[in-house]
């Protein structure tokens, strides 16, 4: 697992979690719904060996969880799992992703869309700040130091100012 250069730096945390690429491409299928090892592997088209090594991993962290409430009916060789809270919370992240992904491309070219399931519009997601619903990836927000910041972190970001 990747260490984190400056511990208290919330990207530097966020990679440490994500570590490698496949956290996030097993995450996206589970949170997509296909949540048997079988279904999982079919889709990633990775072998039994790796998936549940990869698997086992994710659980160790905390993202993926077996689903002890799935229906039994594929038996104990085909287990299920299911994002965690923590796992979840990255849900955000894949749907940004994908959209920053595909915005490179045009219309036409692109694989996968995020759509509205009752219009089956496509959507493109952005991340707003929750309080003010005001767009942050603007001019006018910037990263500050918290009141936790280490020496690392307080030499590279500034203070925040209090609201004007």
């Amino acid at each position: 697992m990747t260490r984190a250069r400056i511990p208290d730096c919330p990207l530097a945390r966020s990679v440490e979690i994500i570590d490698r690429w496949w956290t996030l491409e097993i995450l996206h299928v589970v949170l997509c719904g296909r949540t048997r090892f079988s279904a999982i592997r079919r889709d990633l088209e990775t072998p039994a060996d790796v998936l549940a090594e990869r698997i086992a991993e994710l659980t160790e962290k905390g993202l993926l969880e077996a689903d002890d409430t799935a229906d039994d009916v594929d038996g104990p060789d085909d287990p299920a799992h299911r994002a965690t809270a923590l796992g979840r919370s990255l849900r955000p992240v894949l749907l940004v992703m994908a959209a920053f992904g595909n915005h490179r491309l045009a219309p036409e070219d692109r694989s996968v869309i995020l759509v509205d399931e009752e219009t089956g519009q496509e959507v493109d997601p952005v991340v707003v700040d929750r309080a003010t619903g005001r767009r942050i990836d603007t001019a006018g927000f910037a990263f500050a130091r918290g009141p936790k910041a280490g020496e690392q972190v307080a030499a590279r970001y500034p203070e925040a100012r209090a609201g004007r």
